[in-house]
C-alpha cells in the first residue's frame, strides 16, 4: 500500500524521521505540563473550575490551551498572551516610525522586534496571570488552598508567566528542529487533545436523547464532514493568472516562449486571521474578574457571550480585516511585476511594470473578499451549531477557529514532510496533485 510506503521512505530519511520524533518528543513534554497543577492547589478541589471552561469563551481558551486552563496547571495561560502581543506589535509596525524601521533593517531589526514582542509578552502575563488567580480563588473553596496570601500569588503569577515562556521555547524548538510551525501545532495539540472528549460527550447525549438522538448525531457527523470539506477547499483555493514568458535565445538554448500561470491563493493569509482575531477576542475575558458575570461591566459582559450577536459580529469583521492586512503582508505585487519584468514576462493585455502590479492588486483584493467573508462564516459556525442543540464543546469543531487551524495547520505541516520526500526523489504523500499548505514566503501561524 502507498501509506506504508510512503511511511518507510519517511523513516529511511534520517533528517526527517530525526525532525518528527524531535516533534513528538516536544509535544509529550507540552502534554505533560499541561497536567502539572500549580503548588498549593488540592486537584480534588478543581470541578468548580472544569464546569466553568465547559462552555462559552473560557470554553475556548481552555481548548486553546489543550486544558491546562481548566486544570489550574503552570501552562494554564498558555501561548495566547504572546500571539496578543505579536498583534499589538505588527500593528505598532504600521502607525510608529521606529517600528517600520526595524522591519526595514533586515536580521537585526528582525531581532529587536522579537525582543520587544517578548517584553510585552511578560507584561501581559502578568496582568492575565493575576486576573487568573482572581478567578481561582472565586471557583475554589478556600481549604483547597494548601497555600493562600501575597505569597501564593506572587509565586503563582511567577510560576505562570515561566510557563507560558517555556510553552513558547518549545514552539520556536518545534520550528527549529522539529517539523512544521512550533507554536501553530501546540495550539493545535491542544485542539486536538479536546476533540475525542467533545465527541463522545454529544454521542453521549444523542444516545440518551429519547426519538431519534442517533439519527440526530448522524446528520450532524455529514454536516461537520461537508464544513470540513469546504474549509479544505477555502485553505487550498487558488485563482491561476496567466504569465507569457518572451522567447529569448542564448548561446544554443531557447528560454520563455510558453504561458505559465501564477496561483493567487484564496485565502493567501492562512489561519493568522483566525487566531489573531480569536486572541483579541479572548482579551475582555482575560482582564475582568470572570467568575461572577453580575459584576461585570456591560461591554465585558456581552463579549463573553460566545453565542450573542456582538461577540459573533466582532469577531467577523476582525476576520475580514486580518485577512486584508495578512494578504497585504503576504502577497507584494510590485515585487511580483518586477520579477516578470525582468524575466521577461507579461500578462496578456497588461503593460509591464506598474500596470502590472495594479492589475495584480486588483485580483488579489476582488479574489481576498469572498475568501475572507467566507472565512468569516466559516470562523462563527459553531455560534449556530450550538443554538441549534449541539453540544458546547463539539459545537467548537462546526467551523469556527478550533476546524480552520486544524485543517490550516495539518496541511503546512504535511507539505514540509512532502518537501522532504520530493527533495530527495521519493514520491509525495499524494498520487496526484501537491499538498497546498501556506503562500512560500508568507507569514507562518507563529
Amino acid at each position: 500500500m502507498k501509506l506504508f510506503d510512503t511511511l518507510k521512505n519517511i523513516w529511511k530519511i534520517e533528517e526527517l524521521k530525526t525532525r518528527i520524533l524531535t516533534t513528538l518528543g516536544l509535544i509529550l513534554v507540552y502534554r505533560l505540563g499541561t497536567e502539572v497543577v500549580l503548588p498549593g492547589i488540592d486537584p480534588s478541589g478543581l470541578a468548580a473550575l472544569k464546569e466553568q471552561t465547559s462552555s462559552g469563551v473560557l470554553g475556548l481558551l481552555d481548548m486553546f490551551s489543550g486544558g491546562a486552563f481548566s486544570n489550574a496547571s503552570i501552562f494554564a495561560l498558555g501561548i495566547m498572551p504572546y500571539i496578543s502581543a505579536s498583534i499589538v506589535v505588527q500593528l505598532l509596525g504600521i502607525a510608529v516610525p521606529y517600528f517600520q524601521r526595524m522591519q526595514r533593517e533586515g536580521e537585526s531589526g528582525r531581532r529587536k522586534i522579537n525582543q520587544i514582542t517578548r517584553y510585552l509578552t511578560i507584561i501581559i502575563l502578568i496582568l492575565q496571570g493575576s486576573a487568573y488567580l482572581t478567578n481561582l480563588h472565586a471557583q475554589i473553596r478556600p481549604e483547597f488552598f494548601l497555600i493562600n496570601g501575597t505569597l501564593f500569588t506572587i509565586y503563582s503569577v511567577i510560576i505562570l508567566a515561566a510557563g507560558s515562556m517555556f510553552v513558547l521555547w518549545l514552539g520556536e524548538k518545534i520550528t527549529d528542529k522539529g517539523i512544521g510551525n512550533g507554536v501553530s501545532i501546540i495550539i493545535m495539540i491542544g485542539i486536538i487533545a479536546r476533540l475525542p472528549f467533545a465527541f463522545f460527550a454529544e454521542l453521549s447525549a444523542r444516545v440518551s436523547q429519547q426519538g431519534g438522538g442517533l439519527v440526530a448525531f448522524l446528520i450532524e457527523i455529514i454536516l461537520l464532514f461537508f464544513v470540513f470539506c469546504g474549509t479544505i477547499l477555502l485553505v487550498q483555493g487558488t485563482r491561476k493568472v496567466p504569465v507569457q514568458y518572451a522567447k529569448r535565445i542564448v548561446g544554443n538554448k531557447q528560454y520563455g516562449g510558453v504561458r505559465q500561470y501564477i496561483p493567487l491563493k484564496i485565502n493567501a493569509a492562512g489561519v493568522m486571521p483566525i487566531i489573531f482575531a480569536q486572541a483579541i477576542m479572548l482579551l475582555p475575558i482575560s482582564f475582568v474578574n470572570y467568575a461572577a458575570s453580575d459584576s461585570m461591566s456591560a461591554f465585558a459582559a456581552a463579549f463573553s457571550n460566545f453565542t450573542g450577536f456582538w461577540y459573533n459580529a466582532t469577531f467577523f469583521l476582525l476576520i475580514v480585516a486580518f485577512t486584508y492586512f495578512y494578504t497585504a503582508i503576504t502577497v507584494n505585487p510590485m515585487q511580483m511585476a518586477e520579477d516578470m519584468k525582468k524575466n521577461g514576462g507579461f500578462i496578456p493585455g497588461v503593460k509591464p511594470g506598474r500596470k502590472t502590479m495594479e492589475f495584480l492588486d486588483t485580483i488579489m483584493s476582488r479574489i481576498t473578499l469572498p475568501g475572507s467573508i467566507f472565512l468569516g462564516i466559516v470562523a462563527i459556525l459553531p455560534a449556530f451549531a450550538t443554538i441549534a442543540g449541539v453540544n458546547n464543546q463539539f459545537s467548537q469543531f462546526y467551523g469556527g477557529t478550533s476546524l480552520l487551524i486544524l485543517v490550516g495547520v495539518v496541511l503546512d505541516t504535511l507539505q514540509q514532510i512532502e518537501s522532504h520526500l520530493l527533495m530527495r526523489h521519493y514520491d509525495g504523500l499524494m498520487k496526484t496533485g501537491r499538498i497546498k499548505g501556506k503562500t512560500p514566503g508568507g507569514p507562518a501561524a507563529y
